[in-house]
């Protein structure tokens, strides 16, 4: 059990760190507050939620190792809020079947199937690797 605990956490950990980098990438090329090509449909929250995933990301990674418990509440809050939240953007402009929402549903499922696993060891007492 200690094993698949962390294999899950690398697995959600990469992903965050992945979403990092596109999110790094693409406020380097156009900005903290970009509208991720949605134009004037995109409202200034969206633009500052989707700035503040560079900073959330990373940090909900580094927490899964860290205090693994707390690395799943955010984890786990992330990725509901930008699923919830991107949802609108897909439906706007009918990206159902675009790769960057199909992984992060996909994730979604990963982190709500797989976080009771890392969160039942944490609760046992089962020292961290």
């Amino acid at each position: 059990m200690l094993r698949l605990s962390f294999a899950i956490r690398v697995l959600f950990a990469f992903c965050l760190l992945i979403a990092t980098a596109n999110h790094v990438r693409a406020d380097i090329l156009h900005g903290l507050f970009w509208d991720y090509g949605y134009g004037d449909s995109a409202y200034w929250a969206s633009r500052v939620f989707w700035g503040a995933l560079t900073f959330f990301d990373p940090l909900a990674a580094g927490l899964l190792f860290i205090k693994p418990r707390m690395g799943i509440i955010l984890t786990a809050t992330i990725i509901l809020a930008d699923v919830a939240h991107n949802t609108y953007y897909v439906a706007l402009k009918q990206q159902w079947l675009e790769p960057f929402y199909l992984s992060q549903v996909a994730f979604l499922i990963a982190v709500f199937l797989l976080s009771p696993i890392v969160w039942r060891r944490e609760q046992s007492g089962e020292v961290t690797v």
